[in-house]
């Protein structure tokens, strides 16, 4: 079994965020963590994922073109992606700046590709995904770990 987190940075922050994330999965066993920027993504870290975490930073309300052009190229895998857990993190630059609306992004197109979507677990913030301004505090990082933990714990009991 395996989790993909994916991330684009440009300033560190998202890379940050995603390692966290990446630790969070790490955590449970018999779940493998490929932590990679989108830059190094294939279809095949698609398709042998059975969950993927995918982390931008917030570009006008949305993910990074990047990131959206990941989803644009491997629409011919799509049929093979139905079923596998999505969930997604941001960081921005303005706590206003639209992360909820950047973490949506993901999500639409996660939905698109017939995955299951999770936001961050109760104990984190119980909301969308985890977000944070500027690099992750202690705190944000602790909801990164909590919410790889959990998509890898859902990946376990979908496909283990």
């Amino acid at each position: 079994m395996q989790v993909l987190v994916m991330y684009y940075s440009k300033t560190g922050n998202t890379k940050k965020l995603a390692e966290h994330v990446a630790k969070g999965v790490r955590e449970i066993d018999e779940v493998d963590c490929l932590l990679k920027p989108v830059s190094e993504v294939t279809k095949d870290d698609f398709v042998k994922s059975d969950g993927i975490i995918a982390g931008s930073p917030v570009y006008f309300g949305a993910m990074v073109a990047e990131m959206k052009q990941i989803f644009d190229d491997f629409v011919s895998i799509r049929q093979r992606m139905g079923d596998k857990i999505g969930a997604a993190f941001t960081t921005s630059g303005d706590p206003t700046g639209g992360k909820e609306t950047t973490i949506f992004s993901i999500f639409q197109a996660m939905l698109i590709y017939g995955m299951i979507i999770v936001g961050d677990p109760l104990d984190a913030t119980g909301h969308y995904g985890v977000a944070c301004v500027g690099a992750p505090d202690e705190q944000t990082a602790a909801n990164g770990v909590k919410l790889g933990r959990r998509v890898a714990l859902l990946v376990k009991k979908l496909r283990g």
